[in-house]
Order: structure tokens, then sequence, then C-alpha cells
């Protein structure tokens, strides 16, 4: 029995062991059939990837140009600092990792690495991207000084690019900027994202246990593609006159905005576009404004301080020139003009007597000199920018040959300029269609009021008037360029229809010609340049009673017009609000500075050689009493610094222009310091008054503007300020001609 028992237990151990050899490989066998051929493709995939690196090489984005070749917006190396946590071990370490990546990278935070460091299940962690060269030097010395520690496995570098500007807030509302993603946000960058956008590159690659790289022929490398760059039609140094003008004028009028627009005549092509005050395109989303950041500050509700704060960077993104829409007032006239003498209801010399008002159904229109200009000429009611008169010009046409007019010059559509959210003209929104044009309506539009436009439809517009006729499509990017710089394309100038004739177009600039002359927009004279212009100044009714938009629109020389110039300054205070006042001398700085530096020579009269700025004699190496007889025979003031017989230096340098009667600083002595002087406050005095404490102060007078109205309106230099004795200060004075105080709205009762 006890034989039978063990025989019986061996067997059943036998059957035991043999079952579990069985299940064992059975167990085996079916894991091998799944990995290998049910997971197999998935599993060798997995494998595959955990000895494979595989990377993105981002692309460079297209540099942006100015149209003289002037980087405005470029993409550099910059590096992606990234973290292996998977590789850390315990918190100590992640603590020691996120100290280390704070110290060094100024954007990265302590909790922020802290908190990527403990996430353990990830073997990648993006810390920082876009750091620059320093940064990734230091990066690469801690992964090394720290690589017994695990650094090299923990912290990773990669290739990065940045985009950065050159100029910082040169041109910004024109060029926009880039998000963390590389990805255009405003602007240009944004418009032309995918142009500029180039397509990543790849680097696959075999990596041993320790993720370094092992030479395979799996290894592939896609190189990366860089962008279309852009050569823009943006000149820099007009790009520099307006924008300096224009934010001049903002400071010192006070005003909420102003923004500009020169464009190229023949092409259509924008010279220069400013919306002031701007931004730094490096640094997008600081609010410049201190006034408006100020109000923000005092905000003590947190949703309403974000709230603000949203709406204030999205305002200085703004390029107000295309997105923002106003009620042009006078500059209209033109439009207006150019239909009724094409139409043949008037010509430039036909007789009209305004009488201050004029009635139009239920509604009484009073001209802005209320005892009336009397009898006047077409002509001279543009200089008078009297609104009767073109209401019955409008009353001529009739409402359909008015649309018809509005529609050609180009306001019922947009321009069709490269340049992201221009504004959409909707009929029974901004304008009135033709169906819903009444008396009332067709009167109030004939003199550019309760219709709403863009600066860059009434730049289009008045720029049709000095180009014969001809209205173009704008464009600011002139040529796309590849990556080794040679032209893709080059955009061709677009005309779009022929509005009005030559012959229209050469009486109505003749007219805008005499309202520079002697109307309105007087102040817009330049000495030397025939100056075509027309001055507008509309109330904000959405406002309230008070506030006011002055522009001008205007183009020259008007003979041979190479330029056209657009100056909106939007709720100036201080009372000096009329297009007249606050633009047009804006535009006279921009025009000049624009036609000098276009080698468009002048031409000047007797009247105004006389006033002509001269050149000073080269003093340095002559006698101290010969120069000082000469420079006062010649009438200047003469300021003698040292005790030396000879001239060593001069202020101003010889050959630079200085006023008529001015002063000449001549030092003697070569180690004498330039002595410095305290700019006086010009403003609010005559020509004569200004002349004299400047020459007080040792200080000469550039004048602008027409001065027989006594007071000056701005100087360039702000009072106060230290400058080198000799240096000019630029004063500015305004037209003192019958201007209206509110030539555009029309006063209707």
């Amino acid at each position: 029995m006890a034989r039978n028992s063990k025989k019986k237990l061996r067997n059943r151990a036998v059957a035991a062991i043999l079952i579990t050899i069985v299940f064992g490989f059975g167990i085996g066998i079916v894991g091998l059939f799944s990995v290998g051929l049910v997971h197999g493709s998935e599993n060798r995939q997995k494998a595959e990837s955990e000895l494979l690196s595989d990377t993105v090489i981002s692309a460079r984005r297209g540099t942006i140009y100015d149209r003289n070749g002037n980087v405005l917006a470029q993409s550099a190396d910059a590096w992606k600092i990234y973290i292996n946590p998977s590789e850390i071990k315990d918190d100590e370490t992640a603590q020691e990792v996120a100290q280390d990546l704070s110290t060094i990278i100024k954007d990265v935070k302590y909790k922020e690495a802290y908190k990527a460091a403990k996430k353990s299940d990830y073997t990648y962690v993006v810390v920082a991207t876009k750091v620059d060269h320093e940064t990734e030097k230091a990066i690469e010395a801690l992964r090394t000084e720290k690589y017994e520690q695990g650094y090299g496995l923990i912290i990773g570098i990669e290739d990065d690019v940045e985009r950065y500007y050159p100029y910082d807030n040169f041109a910004s509302t024109i060029l926009g900027f880039t998000g963390n993603d590389d990805s255009g946000r405003s602007g240009l960058e944004t418009y032309y994202n995918s142009t500029l956008t180039g397509v990543a590159g790849r680097s696959i690659a075999s990596e041993n246990a320790k993720q370094d790289e092992m030479s395979s022929d799996s290894n592939v490398f896609f190189e990366a593609t860089n962008g279309t760059s852009l050569k823009l039609t943006i000149d820099d140094a007009i790009q520099y006159y307006l924008d300096s003008s224009l934010s001049n004028a903002v400071r010192q009028l006070e005003a909420h905005y102003g923004y500009g627009i020169v464009m190229d005549v023949d092409t259509g092509a924008i010279l220069a576009m400013s919306s002031q005050p701007d931004y730094d395109c490096n640094d997008p989303y600081t609010i410049t404004d201190k006034e408006t950041r100020k109000a923000i500050d005092e905000i003590k509700d947190k949703d309403k301080k974000a709230q603000a704060e949203s709406d204030a960077l999205f305002a200085q993104w703004r390029n107000r020139t295309i997105t923002d829409t106003y009620e042009p007032g006078s500059v209209f006239k033109c439009i207006t003009a150019a239909a009724g003498i094409e139409e043949g209801v008037v010509s430039p010399d036909e007789m009209f007597v305004c009488t201050g008002s004029y009635q139009v159904e239920d509604r009484t229109y009073h001209c802005s000199y209320n005892p009336g200009h009397g009898e006047e000429d077409f002509t001279t009611s543009l200089m008078n920018s009297c609104n009767p008169i073109y209401i019955q010009v409008a009353q001529r046409l009739g409402s359909e040959t008015f649309s018809k007019y509005f529609d050609a010059f180009g306001f019922s559509e947009t321009t069709g300029v490269d340049l992201p959210a221009e504004a959409i003209p909707t009929a029974g929104v901004t304008y009135y269609s033709v169906d819903k044009m009444g008396a009332v309506q067709l009167a109030s539009s004939s003199f550019g009021q309760t219709f709403q436009v863009t600066p860059i439809q009434i730049i289009t517009a008045i720029n049709a008037i000095a180009n014969d006729g001809k209205l173009m499509t704008p464009y600011i990017v002139d040529e796309f360029l590849d990556q080794d710089g040679n032209a893709v394309s080059k955009t061709k100038p677009h005309a779009k229809r022929q509005v009005v004739s030559k012959l229209t177009a050469d009486a109505v600039t003749d007219m805008m010609v005499e309202v520079v002359k002697g109307g309105t927009a007087a102040n817009a004279y330049v000495p030397g340049y025939k100056v075509a212009g027309k001055t507008g100044t509309s109330e904000k009714l959405t406002m309230g009673d008070g506030y006011y938009i002055g522009s001008f629109a205007g183009f020259a020389p008007a003979d041979d017009p190479q330029i056209a110039v657009l100056i909106a300054i939007d709720e100036p205070m201080g009372g000096n609000f009329t297009g007249g006042k606050t633009a047009a001398p804006v535009a006279a700085e921009v025009i000049e500075n624009t036609l000098k530096y276009l080698n468009v020579e002048p031409e000047y009269t007797e009247e105004e050689k006389a006033e002509l700025d001269v050149k000073t004699p080269n003093a340095v190496g002559l006698s101290v009493d010969d120069i000082r007889a000469e420079l006062q025979e010649q009438g200047f003031t003469v300021e003698v610094i040292g005790k030396g017989d000879k001239v060593v230096r001069q202020m101003p340098a010889a050959g630079k222009l200085v006023p008529q009667k001015g002063i000449v600083v001549l030092y003697t002595e070569a180690d004498l310091k330039t002595r410095k002087v305290e700019v006086p406050n010009l403003v609010g005095m005559t020509e004569t008054q200004a002349r004299y404490w400047a020459l007080r102060s040792g200080l000469n007078v550039e004048v602008v503007g027409d001065t027989s109205s006594g007071a000056s309106l701005r100087q360039n230099i702000e009072p106060g300020t230290t400058v080198a004795i000799g240096s000019t200060v630029t004063v500015t004075y305004i037209s003192g001609s019958n201007e209206m105080n509110i030539e555009d709205t029309g006063n209707a009762d």
C-alpha cells in the first residue's frame, strides 16, 4: 500500500510539473504571439521610438525689409531649453534643477520649473523658448559642471528661432509682431503669415541608453526651408519724418491719436504709414501710453482692470489708417467738386452767392462764416470751405449721379491694401445707398458729413485727382524674396479705373492749390513747392459735443505730383481743433522733408528767396577778428568763446543752414567744453518776439507756417531743455486766415 501511495504521489508530482511546464510555455507562446504578431507593429514602433530621437528643426521666418533694404523684422538663432523629468530620481534633485534653471533663465520662475521637474511620467518638458546665446552657453556649462549628477540627461538644449525688430517701435502698426509660436499676431506679420512662415525640418537619429546619438543607416535629416521675405514700399527716412512730426503734434496738441499716410502718386505704393502713439514690436504687451497705464493702475476691480488692459493693448496695436472710420468733413468737397466739373454742372470760375445759410426741406444749413461770404466763384468757395455752395452742386448732380462718383472714387468698397482688418464699407450703415439718399442726406454728404470713411480711402481718392483721374490700388509689399534674396515676384501697380478725366483732375488741382495759397489750408504752405490740398474738421457725433478730428489731404508738387499726404489729428485739445490749425502744419513738415529727401528741387519765388536760410561759412582756422567782421557784415550775431586768436571750431558747423541774422558761435581754444544753454518758451510769441528771446538765449529760430496770425503754436524742443549754444529751435505758426471754427459740421438746424 505504501509503495502504491508513493507511486501515485510521484505520478501526481510529475503531472503537476508537466502541467506547469506546458502552461508556462503556453503563456510564453501566447505572449510571443501577442507581442510578435498581434501587437508586433505597435511594439516595434514603440521600441524604435525609444531608440530614436525625433527633433524638429525650426525654420526661419522671412525677413521684412524697407524699400532701401534696411531690415525691419528678422528671425535670429535662439535656443529651447527642456528637461527630462523621468531622469530625476528624487525630490531633492527636482528642487536643485528648478533652482538652477530659474537662476540662469530670467523668465523662468522657480515654481514653474519645479512643477515641470516633478512630471516624472514625462521625458520631454519645455521650460523656456527663444533664449539668447549667453543663456544657452550658461545652460551648457551647467550640464557639464553637473554631468555626474545626471544633468546631461536631465537638461537638454534644442535650436530655436526668435523674431526681433531692430528699430523697436518703428512702423510698428504696419509690421505687427509674432507670438511665442512664431506666428503673426498683427500687421504684416499676420496678413502674410503663411508667406513668411517657412517649413520646419526634422532630424531623426538613433540613440543609446544614455541618449547619445549613434551612427546608423536609419538616421534621417530633413533641412528646414526658410520663409519668403518681404521688401516693402515703406521708406525708412519718410517713415521717420511722418512718425516724428505726428508724435510731436499728438504730444503738443494733447490729442488722443494721430495718423497719417504718404503715398506715391503714380503707383499707389505706401511710402509711410503711421498711427501715434504706437508700441514696441519687441515688447508689444507693454502699454506705452503713460496716461492710459496710469488710469488702468487706478482700477481696483480685477476683472475690470484686466478688461481695460486688454482693450488698451488692442487699441495700441491697431493701424488706425485702415481700421478706423470717421466723417471726412470738408476734405470731401474735392470729390464733390470733381463730380460737378466732370458732369458739367459747375465750372471753377462760376459765380455763387453765399448768404450764410441754405435751406433744404425742413433743415437749415449754416455757413461757418455766419454773415455769409457774399459773391464768390467756385474756386473761392473751396478756399473758404463754404458748405452752402457744395450743397447746391450736389443738388445739381442729384442723388444717383452723386452716388455714382461716391462709388467710383472707392468709398463704397475697400481699397484692397495688403494689410489686415481694413474696415468694410456697408450701405445703410457707413454710407447712404442711392435709394436711401434723400435731399437732406444728399446735402450733408456733399461736404463730408453723416457718412464714414477710412483714412486710406480718403488718400486713395485724393491721389486719383493727383494722378490724372486714375484710382490706384494702394499696396505696401513691393517684392517677395526667396531665402537667397532673389526676387520671386514683384507687385505691379494696378489702376482700378479712370474716375474723372485728366482735364477735370487738373481743374480740381488748381482749385486745391488756391486753398493752400490763401484758404483754410494755408498752414500746409511749403516755400519752393506748389502744394495742393484741403483741410477738414469733423465733429465726432457719437462722442457728444466738443470732440473733433482735424485733417488735411493733398499732394505736391501740384504741377508734377510725386507724393500724396493725409494727416489726421484725433481729439486735439487746447482750443485748436480745426484741420487747418492741427493737421495742415504737420503735413507741411512731412511734405517739405519728403520732397527734399526725394531730391525734388524747390522753385522759389523772389519773396521766398529773401526769406531763405543761408549757409554758414567755414570759420575754422581763420582769424577771429577777420571772420567776426565778415559774419557781422552778413547780419549774423557772433558769440566768441575763448581767448585764442584763431577759430578752432564753430556752431553751427560750416555749410549748415541757419536763419538769416541768426547766431554763429566761434570757439578759439581746443580744450573748451561746448557751452550749454536752456531753451526758452517761445510758444504764443510773434515771430519778432521769438527771434529776440531765442537770440538772447544764444539760439537760432527756424520759422514754419504763416506768421501773420501773430502767435506761435508750438516749438520742436521743449522749454527748459539744455542744448548746445547756437542750436536751432523750430517754431510753428498757424495761419490767421478766416478759417471757420467748425468748418465742416455745417451747423444744421
